[in-house]
Formats: C-alpha cells, structure tokens, sequence
C-alpha cells in the first residue's frame, strides 16, 4: 500500500469560539493512522479495537478513517504488510557475504528470527491467531507473497552461480514458504521443551540442503562422513 505523504498539523485548527477541529483528511498520512492502529492492536487486540479508538488515537475523525479502511481488519492487514516489507529490508541488511545460496539461508533464518519477535504478529497470534487462518488454508496473502518474490530473487541468482539446485524458481519459493512459515506461526508451541536455537539449526541445515545442487550435496555428505 502506498502511503500518502502529507504533513500533519500539530495545532488543528480552531473555529472561532469553537473546539478544536479534526486534522484534514488530506492532511493525514496512512503512516499516521497505521501506527495508531498499532498501538491499538498491541493495547487491546484486534477484535477489541475499533475504528472509533483509532481515529482518537491518530487525532481524526472516524469518517476520516472510515474513507481509508473499512474496517480494522483491513488496517491490520495493511500494516503487517508494511511490517513485513520493513522485516524484509532488514535481513537483507544482514545478508553478508558468500554465494546466492548461501546469503538466500542467512536472510530467510534473519526472517524467521525478526518475525518470531514481532510484537504485532506475537500479538495477533496470542489474541486473534484464526484471522490468519484464511492464510493458511484458503489463500496466500499480501505478505506470504512478497516473501516469495524475495526469495525468486535469490533463486535466479543462484541458479546464475551455480549455488541453487535449477529449478522452477516459483515452485522453489512457494516450497521455502512452506517449510519456513510454521517457524514463525507456529514457534511458541514447537519450541515447547525443545531449544528454540536447535530448532533454528535445524532449519538452517534443511534450507541449505534443499537449496544445494545434488553434486555439492553428495560432496557435503562425503565431507561429513570423514
């Protein structure tokens, strides 16, 4: 979703011997109203927040907000995408060096980590968990995709240099989301007497062995073997 952005008053203004008046719709950016309704959803859930506490929170009217996003819904499903989108930039910050396959695992398992320790996802999984279920087995959603176009890139980088087993690069991002997606739903249950690092080692060892080309992946085994 495209922001718009517009500077917002802080000194709304008033009519004369009136209250103060609402900001502008055209005043208000979606960066406003989203990190109202954040803070919304990490004070009360999402079931629990309206749209009436968002727009007192982000100092605007509800038809204001009303005009934007029909429901919170919508407003949360915007907002976990513009989180993802910011999740995404920075395990790419992280990616370090080596082959595509390589940084394609150090960036996924950045993923996975930042995700687990995101206090909206945590939140929404710990509160209102079935909004996501229609993501899980009906459709993929806003978020689950442009994981997949991030990791394509990776994909054909890595078929470039040798590093990537060849493969449809679309079957080979949609089967790295499904391996890696329940590490982030479902983490809090999975990591229940088992260490959560172990389960990231885990993780690490079969995106790699997923990724490598057969005559490396023969090599590697070797090599472990001695």
């Amino acid at each position: 979703m495209t922001c718009q952005r517009h500077t917002v008053s802080q000194h709304p203004p008033r009519e004369p011997g009136g209250p103060a008046v609402k900001a502008a719709t055209n005043r208000v950016s979606d960066e406003v109203l989203l990190r109202a309704a954040r803070e919304c959803v990490l004070a009360h859930g999402v079931r629990r927040s309206t749209l009436t506490e968002i727009a007192r929170r982000a100092g605007v009217s509800r038809m204001t907000l009303y005009r934007r996003f029909p429901d919170v819904h919508s407003m949360v499903a915007a907002l976990m995408t513009e989180e993802f989108s910011g999740t995404l930039r920075r395990a790419r910050a992280e990616e370090g060096t080596g082959t595509a396959r390589q940084r394609l695992v150090t960036v996924t398992i950045r993923c996975v980590r930042l995700l687990q320790s995101e206090p909206l996802l945590r939140r929404i999984l710990e509160t209102d968990a079935e909004m996501l279920v229609p993501y899980l087995v009906e459709r993929l959603g806003s978020t689950q995709l442009a994981a997949e176009r991030f990791a394509r890139e990776y994909l054909r980088e890595g078929h470039t240099d040798g590093s990537i087993r060849r493969s449809d690069p679309d079957t080979q991002a949609r089967t790295l989301l499904l391996i890696t997606q329940p590490f982030v739903i479902s983490a809090a249950p999975a990591s229940t007497g088992i260490d959560p690092q172990e389960l990231t080692t885990e993780l690490t060892r079969l995106l790699d062995a997923t990724l490598r080309p057969a005559e490396s992946a023969a090599e590697a085994t070797a090599e472990e073997a001695r």
